[in-house]
């Protein structure tokens, strides 16, 4: 470990905090609101720490943060990847090496997520992993960032869990599979070994004869936008049009799922958020 410079720290979160509004981080600000920037219960919150836990680090007290509350202020204050990388050199902490592994969101794209929760939407790596969702998007898809290990991995998921693809139309699962592997496979060109991609394509070239069948056919290439059929249990198929936003070094894409205006499937998602508690 690193020497850590608590000081530096404090003064380091102290100014993030000062530079975001609540909309920023998709807060509303309430008609009462006086002081600039967030308050530090909200970040606190935001990072999934106690208020007091956070308050004594910006007053340089307390015990040393481990580096996994540091990442999670670092998702929490939407950090870019530099600053994140900054905060847990000034905790005393090694730099990891940047590949599709990471769960750090681009500050970027969550900014844009935060604007976007009464839509389904999800950020998603290289290797497949989902590192955020939106409400309605775990109600259409379910808690995609619950899975531990290699089943972090949709595309290690969809080959080796038959389960997995009950989300799409039986018909459509040759489609998504190739779609799966061709993303893989330019993540995997991108990254090379060792990393995150690399492992999950070593795993289901030893379990899944159908995933090597594909990977030999070195097809490549990622759609910005395509037309899907998504099915879900309550209200059957859904046509809807999925978005991809990505981010510098094309390494997370934020995936948006919407449907035509007015159309039976736009209906069918309206129908489902307010189930859930949700309002698309």
């Amino acid at each position: 470990m690193m020497s850590d410079d608590r000081e530096q720290l404090a003064d380091f979160l102290r100014t993030r905090r000062a530079g975001l509004q609540p909309e920023d981080v998709g807060m509303p600000r309430g008609p009462r609101r006086r002081t600039g920037g967030l308050r530090r219960e909200e970040v606190a919150a935001l990072a999934g720490l106690s208020v007091d836990y956070y308050s004594r680090m910006e007053q340089s007290r307390g015990p040393h943060p481990s580096e996994q509350m540091l990442s999670a202020l670092a998702r929490g204050l939407r950090l870019s990847l530099d600053e994140r990388d900054h905060l847990l050199r000034l905790g005393g902490f090694p730099v990891p090496r940047r590949d599709t592994g990471g769960r750090h969101v681009d500050a970027g794209i969550m900014r844009i997520l935060d604007r976007l929760a009464d839509t389904p939407a999800m950020v998603v790596n290289g290797a497949g992993e989902c590192l955020h969702q939106t409400g309605p998007a775990v109600t259409i898809f379910g808690d995609e960032t619950r899975f531990a290990g290699l089943d972090r991995s949709v595309v290690y998921r969809w080959f080796t869990d038959p389960t997995s693809r009950a989300v799409y139309p039986a018909e459509d699962h040759e489609a998504r599979a190739r779609d799966f592997v061709a993303d893989l496979r330019t993540a995997f060109t991108r990254d090379g070994r060792p990393s995150r991609v690399a492992e999950v394509v070593d795993a289901l070239t030893e379990v899944s004869t159908e995933f090597a069948a594909l990977w030999a056919e070195h097809r490549v290439g990622r759609k910005h936008s395509q037309n899907k059929r998504l099915v879900h249990a309550e209200v059957g198929v859904i046509d809807v049009y999925c978005q991809s936003l990505f981010d510098v070094d094309q390494s997370q894409a934020l995936l948006v799922f919407t449907a035509t205006p007015g159309s039976e499937s736009a209906e069918k998602l309206r129908l489902l958020s307010v189930l859930d508690g949700h309002v698309v």
